[in-house]
């Protein structure tokens, strides 16, 4: 059963599994979609036209801008439907059009550290992992 806290703000236009962990003070912009299994941690904001796949945990005090698709399956030919994750850390930066796939049974999950930028149209490909306080140009990939 979902968890609202009183102090989020979900848009109308929003859809939010209601096995969705949403946090304190949390804003969810309007036709966002978060899916089953999705954790956002408190303060944190995420723009309009978002998509955050399950699995995918938020750390607090991220910023989600529009547009973005966070743990989506891999683009890997390979990917057979295994359960793997996506992980944010907290205080993370995520700008317009970037993509996070999540991990493949390699690696099982992609991870993006703490204190990080990705600027507009990054790309993490599936299995990354990406250290605190890295900032990413507009256009950088990063793929295995």
């Amino acid at each position: 059963m979902q968890v609202l806290k009183i102090s989020s703000l979900i848009h109308p236009t929003a859809i939010v599994d209601p096995n969705a962990q949403i946090g304190v003070n949390v804003s969810i912009g309007a036709f966002t979609i978060v899916e089953r299994d999705v954790t956002i941690g408190d303060n944190t904001s995420i723009g309009n036209h978002v998509t955050i796949c399950g699995e995918t945990v938020l750390g607090d005090s991220c910023r989600v801008f529009h547009s973005s698709v966070i743990g989506e399956i891999p683009q890997d030919l390979k990917f057979g439907g295994e359960k793997t994750k996506t992980i944010i850390g907290e205080k993370t930066i995520i700008r317009e059009y970037v993509t996070i796939n999540r991990g493949t049974e390699a690696i099982g999950r992609t991870e993006v550290g703490s204190g990080t930028l990705l600027m507009a149209y990054v790309h993490i490909a599936h299995d990354c992992l990406v250290g605190d306080n890295v900032i990413m140009a507009n256009m950088s990939t990063f793929c295995l």
